[in-house]
């Protein structure tokens, strides 16, 4: 299982989570903020689990390239 995690709110639009994960990520026309596809929303916490683990290399370095670290990734 692979869960990502992101939150919203804090995102600048910078676009790397959708160059690296096109997959999980997309850019909000509305706001031109990150949208993780499929996600269920918590608190201003957006997370999607997944059993795919081709989800979890990508999701990690949209993690580590994004520059205000609003996303996290794990394996469980």
């Amino acid at each position: 299982m692979v869960i990502i995690t992101l939150q919203r709110q804090k995102c600048i639009g910078c676009n790397y989570c959708v160059e690296l994960a096109p997959e999980q990520f997309q850019m909000s026309k509305k706001d031109g903020k990150s949208v993780l596809l499929h996600a269920k929303e918590k608190k201003g916490f957006y997370t999607l689990k997944t059993p795919d683990p081709s989800a979890f290399e990508p999701s990690q370095e949209a993690s580590k390239a994004c520059p205000v670290n609003i996303i996290t990734t794990k394996k469980v």
